[in-house]
């Protein structure tokens, strides 16, 4: 078959970096800042209300550089393994939880069941697929805005890509359901523990405040994100050449659906108790994240143990069982390399002792403004934060002590002060590479990181309208302190 003219656009001309091209890029970007912005520290305090230490404001200080060189940007990769980067988990502990999600989905899928459930379900959907995205982008949604759902849904990728390419989707349309389910409940983060309940300790007030401005920007925004992929699926279901990842369809159909079923097979009572098992386990994994306290050690122990139970259900045998599941983590190697390499960024932001001097810089910045300038530039500040702190929870402590308090000064409510930066957080975690969940999901996905900036920025340019409106809003109703 004669190649396409997208499909040559693949292989031949000029190349966009790889994901990981572009993060170790990144890394050599910062260490040089390091050596041109000065190193300084803020004091910081033992809040027993967050179990961390939190910057105090007005503390800053010149401390002594320590820049970067050659041999600290080798090691980042390394050590963002390991680092406690950002209050957040190990980027090792995140790696092996993708790795081990790999093997469970190798196990399932080596039963058959998978695909068998695939087949039945296009079967039963036909002429309906479409409505599948906001159903599904609500849950996301939900999981998002409640608590925090983030690197969790990395283990749902291997799941709905195939469904969605058997819809006559495409496979970025599978990630843009995933990550922009999840990533709209997170920047509308009402009762989410990681951002906004965490912000508003730091900034000393309570959660509920600014709830239901929250609530406002949440719907609107899931309402324009549900419309924009469902007009994407749309038109590349009516003709796959719109496809972003189109020159790679033959190739994405090969990966994620090379054991498909022909129409009409089979789909046994040995299939359900399979899936049966494997639903059940997501259902688990939720429960114990929201409830139980999980968090990626349990996580990974709980799809280790499922995936040993179903090959034994599924009477795959020792060889087989062991096999299915060292292939399927092999096929997420790359994505738990990425993740690491992802958080190096931060670690040499950290080392160098650049991350306060630029929170500083805000500081300063935001001094002597009007109420809804103050607002909107906070919310700016945040985003640019964000690029370097891409955790929720960690940008939060970072960043409220300082900016909450200015709030005062300047006549605005510290709760508008947390709504901005949920929401700032919210929508830079979107597209952000220094995310191990938008490049692992990305990498999952078989979507080259450019591809997802040119679906993603009108609807990014829609967003940041859509919040910044909202949070004016919330200055002219809001009234002062």
């Amino acid at each position: 078959m004669p190649e396409t003219d997208t499909q040559k656009t693949e292989t031949t001309g000029f190349r966009f970096p790889s994901a990981f091209t572009i993060l170790f890029g990144l890394i050599i970007v910062v260490a040089v800042l390091t050596w041109i912005i000065p190193a300084g520290q803020y004091q910081r305090v033992a809040s027993e209300a967050l179990g961390k230490d939190v910057p105090v404001a007005g503390s800053y200080a010149l401390t002594n550089a320590n820049p970067q060189g050659v041999f600290d940007v080798i090691l980042a990769p390394i050590a963002g393994f390991y680092d406690p980067v950002a209050y957040t988990a190990n980027a090792i502990d995140v790696s092996l939880f993708v790795l081990i999600i790999g093997g469970f989905i190798g196990v399932v899928t080596a039963s058959g069941a998978i695909d068998a459930g695939i087949a039945r379900a296009m079967l039963r959907l036909k002429g309906r697929e479409t409505w599948m995205i906001p159903f599904l982008m609500a849950l996301f949604a939900l999981g998002g805005t409640t608590y925090g759902m983030a690197e969790e849904t990395l283990a749902f990728y291997m799941l709905l890509i195939p469904v969605m390419i058997a819809a006559k989707f495409d496979a970025l349309t599978a990630v843009a359901v995933i990550l922009l389910g999840a990533g709209i409940g997170v920047l509308g983060s009402t009762i989410n523990a990681f951002s906004t309940v965490i912000a508003s300790d730091a900034a000393g007030v309570t959660f509920a405040g600014g709830l239901p401005l929250r609530l406002g920007i949440l719907a609107i925004c899931w309402g324009v994100t549900v419309a924009f992929v469902m007009r994407y699926a749309a038109r590349v279901r009516a003709d796959p050449s719109v496809s972003l990842v189109f020159g790679k369809k033959a190739a994405n159909e090969a990966h994620f659906l090379k054991d498909m079923p022909a129409a009409g097979a089979a789909f046994t009572g040995l299939h359900k108790i399979v899936l049966a098992l494997f639903a059940l386990t997501f259902a688990v994994m939720i429960w114990g994240v929201s409830v139980g306290g999980w968090w990626m050690a349990e996580m990974s122990g709980l799809f280790l143990i499922a995936a040993v139970l179903i090959g034994i259900v599924a009477r795959l045998g020792e060889v087989r069982l062991i096999e299915a599941f060292v292939n399927g983590a092999r096929d997420l190697l790359g994505v738990a390399l990425i993740i690491g390499l992802a958080r190096g960024i931060v670690v040499v932001m950290d080392a160098g002792h650049i991350t306060d001097t630029i929170l500083h810089a805000a500081e300063l910045g935001v001094a002597g403004l009007s109420r809804t300038v103050f607002i909107l530039v906070v919310y700016w500040i945040e985003v640019g934060m964000s690029f370097f702190v891409p955790s929720t929870s960690g940008l939060a402590v970072l960043s409220m002590p300082i900016l909450a308090p200015v709030a005062d000064f300047a006549g605005v409510k510290r709760e508008l002060v947390v709504t901005a930066f949920a929401t700032a957080s919210g929508i830079v975690n979107l597209v952000t590479p220094t995310s191990a969940v938008v490049m692992g999901g990305l990498a999952i996905g078989r979507v080259p990181y450019e591809r997802w900036l040119r679906f993603l920025w009108p609807l990014l340019v829609a967003l940041g309208l859509i919040i910044m409106a909202g949070l004016a809003l919330g200055v002219l109703i809001g009234g002062t302190p």
